[in-house]
């Protein structure tokens, strides 16, 4: 049985503000014709402008969505105020889904069954560019390394020459030619820092940006004297691939996996979506990425305050965090916020893994009896932006909590909290 949702937990999956409002709009009784539950399957029937009501499915076990209206948002306020409706006990159970419902259900299920896809202990993939390196990786790797022996030799001379006097069209051309060496990763570093250079505090960061790039630089000239795993890492921040099927055929962690918030960025020309994630026997912090261009749908499968039982594959590298979700095995029963770490037991964590992996840019805490106050948690500073929390502040009212954060070198950015009934209150 699904664990009923909050109306925070349903709101935080609409795509914009507007089909949050326009959701609550249609999430009335007496718009909807027809409405139940039927196992994980959540099916209404409402009427619009149209002869024939708009015919809207939620599978809860992902959740996956569905609806005849032609909106292109997703999932759509037709969907969203079914959800809403469902979390307020608006949603009858028993009666069985009509077929239409039905149907699209066992269509869902007969995919997800062909797409699977299989693995076997000894199926570990070879690292790309480790071993075995074809043609193609070689000559990629000169101009990399070609690239990247540019990119020392400016930073050098800006060092020498003194952080001001750095431009922002020197920046932009550096970005272009690593691009057509072959290390996204690394133009993808240096066109932040514009961003960086913006900011009041700008010296120490945009030093501190640089240190990380020239890192980069020489841990790449230098990859064949690293341990595997940190070699891997290497390659990977410097742009060289990892394919999805790759990660699916790597080994899988089975644990309850508590969904512990999501932040959405926009970077260049795409929204990314991180979606944080925390094993509850394991301990084990996963970061799922998603990404579309603006306007079009981002992944919603993971709802936040929601514990799954799945088998996790991680990318590889010296600190595995960013990770897919390979198979579902269903929900579990909500047992309130997830274990949680002190705020010293935090930092320990987090200094593991910068050790392991110096490019490492946010990771997730669950900080556990901690005491929310206006710009840190716990005695631990918030970032700039996330300054004055005031919900969280109000959900504590002074007393200790558990609360989901996202640790960045700038501070934490709260995520997630609970409430006295075990509800998350999403921040």
């Amino acid at each position: 049985m699904i664990e009923r949702w909050s109306r925070d937990q349903v709101l935080a999956l609409a795509p914009d503000a507007a089909s949050a409002k326009a959701a609550q709009g249609v999430a009335s009784p007496g718009r909807w014709q027809v409405r139940g539950v039927a196992g994980t399957l959540l099916y209404g029937a409402c009427g619009g402008s149209g002869a024939q009501p708009y015919l809207a499915c939620v599978d809860l076990s992902e959740p996956a969505y569905r609806c005849t209206c032609p909106s292109r948002k997703f999932p759509c306020k037709h969907a969203l105020g079914l959800l809403l409706l469902w979390a307020g006990d608006g949603a009858p159970e028993g009666d069985p889904a009509p077929a239409w419902a039905a149907e699209w259900l066992a269509a869902r299920t007969r995919r997800a069954s062909r797409q699977r896809p299989t693995r076997t202990p000894d199926q570990h993939p070879a690292p790309a560019g480790l071993t075995g390196q074809t043609g193609a990786e070689s000559v990629r790797h000169g101009r990399v390394g070609a690239g990247l022996a540019e990119v020392e030799r400016w930073l050098a001379d800006q060092v020498r020459q003194g952080l001001a006097g750095a431009a922002e069209h020197e920046w932009d051309g550096l970005a272009k030619r690593l691009i057509d060496a072959q290390a996204p990763g690394v133009a993808g570093m240096v066109s932040r820092l514009a961003q960086v250079r913006a900011g009041d505090d700008w010296p120490g960061r945009l030093l501190a940006e640089y240190a990380l790039i020239n890192l980069l630089a020489v841990a790449y000239r230098r990859r064949a004297e690293l341990p595997a795993p940190l070699a891997r890492t290497v390659l990977v921040r410097a742009g060289f691939p990892v394919t999805r099927d790759e990660v699916l055929a790597g080994p899988a962690l089975r644990d309850h996996w508590d969904v512990l918030g999501r932040r959405d960025e926009t970077q260049d020309r795409l929204t990314a979506r991180r979606v944080w994630l925390r094993g509850r026997k394991s301990g084990r912090a996963a970061l799922v990425l998603s990404f579309a261009p603006p306007g079009q749908p981002l992944d919603a499968t993971l709802v936040t305050g929601v514990t799954l039982d799945a088998d996790v594959t991680f990318y590889p590298g010296a600190a595995p965090l960013r990770a897919l979700v390979a198979d579902r095995h269903g929900t579990v029963p909500a047992a309130g916020p997830p274990p949680g770490r002190s705020p010293e037991e935090a930092l320990e964590e987090v200094a593991r893994a910068v050790g392991e992996d110096p490019w490492v840019e946010s990771w997730p805490l669950v900080l556990a009896d901690v005491v929310p106050e206006r710009a840190a948690i716990g005695g631990l500073p918030l970032h700039p932006a996330a300054r004055d929390p005031w919900r969280l502040l109000a959900v504590s009212g002074g007393r200790p909590l558990t609360v989901a954060a996202e640790w960045t070198p700038r501070g934490l950015r709260p995520l997630t909290t609970w409430d006295d009934d075990g509800v998350a209150v999403i921040l």
